[in-house]
C-alpha cells in the first residue's frame, strides 16, 4: 500500500488529468454547439481562427486521410493501451519525480479527452487554427495541447533523471 506522501503525489497528476478532460470536453461541446462543421471564425486576422474540424486521425490530423471505420477503432485501441501504460508508470515509476508524474497526468488527460470524442462521435473535434499567410498549422484542441506539452515535459523529466543517475563505469 502506498504511503500518504506517495498517494498525495499521485492525486495531483490525476486531478490535472481530470481538469484537462473537463476543459477539453467543455470547449469541444461549445464548438459543436455554436460553430457549424468546417466553418471558420477569424479572431486574429492573419494569425488565428476558430474552426470546427472533424478529425478522424490523431493529433494535428495525423493519419486522418481515408474513409472507413479503421481509424476510430485503431485509435480507440491505441488509447486504451496508452492509458494502461500511463497509469502503470504513474503507480510504479519515478513516484517522487513531480515533473515526471505531472507530465504523465497531462498526457493522460489529453488521451482521455480525445478518447471520449472517438467513442461518442467517431471523430475528434478540433478548433484552434494558427496560421501565417497561407501556411496553416493543422487544427488542434485542448487535448492535443496537453498531450504535446506532457510529452515534451516527459522527455525533459527522463533526460533529467538520466543525467542524475549514478555512473556504472
Amino acid at each position: 500500500m502506498p504511503s500518504s506522501e506517495q498517494a498525495r503525489l499521485q492525486i495531483g497528476p490525476m486531478a490535472l488529468a481530470a481538469g484537462i478532460v473537463l476543459l477539453d470536453q467543455v470547449t469541444k461541446a461549445l464548438v459543436r454547439a455554436y460553430l457549424p462543421p468546417w466553418e471558420v471564425q477569424s479572431l486574429v486576422p492573419g494569425f488565428f481562427n476558430l474552426v470546427h474540424v472533424q478529425n478522424r486521425g490523431a493529433a494535428f490530423g495525423f493519419l486522418s486521410q481515408g474513409q472507413g471505420m479503421w481509424q476510430p477503432l485503431f485509435f480507440i485501441l491505441i488509447t486504451i493501451v496508452a492509458v494502461a501504460i500511463i497509469l502503470s508508470l504513474m503507480w510504479t515509476g519515478h513516484r517522487k519525480d513531480r515533473l515526471f508524474q505531472f507530465s504523465l497526468g497531462a498526457v493522460l488527460g489529453g488521451a482521455v479527452g480525445n478518447f471520449i470524442d472517438r467513442v461518442m462521435f467517431g471523430v475528434v473535434t478540433d478548433f484552434f487554427d494558427f496560421y501565417i499567410g497561407r501556411m496553416h498549422w493543422p487544427a488542434f484542441n485542448i487535448a492535443d495541447m496537453a498531450i504535446s506539452i506532457g510529452a515534451f515535459l516527459l522527455l525533459i523529466a527522463v533526460y533529467r533523471k538520466g543525467r542524475h543517475a549514478p555512473s556504472t563505469d
